[in-house]
């Protein structure tokens, strides 16, 4: 078995332990994630929910995001670090971001999704796959 990935806030108020390894982890150029982000993208590595231990109590916000379903972005109510986002398309995956991550350097992209979206300035691996919106299931 691997070792668990462990992470949280930058308070340390809110905490998660995930056993098991990413379903998929990518760099998302969607509208939502570079306002999240104040930057072209956010990184995220996506788990099944039912591995995923959460101690804390974040603060909740919904919103409808680039392709029409309701996701859910978890953040710290006390230093505002974002932490996880949940999707009602997919109710069994729970998405961290890579930052909160206590070791980031174990976020390995896989894919650049919703790069119609993205910028010029937003440079990101260009040897990784691409896809202007969602990539298919």
């Amino acid at each position: 078995m691997s070792e668990a990935y462990t992470g949280g806030c930058a308070c340390g108020a809110n905490r998660y332990e995930i056993d098991g390894e990413p379903v998929v982890s990518v760099h998302c150029q969607c509208r939502d994630c570079q306002h999240k982000s104040g930057t072209g993208h956010g990184s995220y590595l996506a788990f099944q929910g039912a591995g995923v231990k959460l101690t804390g109590d974040p603060t909740r916000w919904d919103l409808v995001g680039d392709s029409g379903n309701v996701k859910t972005r978890a953040f710290c109510p006390t230093c505002g670090s974002p932490l996880y986002i949940t999707n009602a398309a997919m109710p069994g995956l729970i998405a961290v971001h890579a930052a909160s991550l206590d070791d980031p350097g174990r976020f390995k992209p896989q894919m650049v999704m919703y790069t119609v979206r993205g910028h010029a300035w937003d440079s990101v691996d260009p040897s990784l796959p691409t896809f202007e919106k969602m990539p298919p299931a």
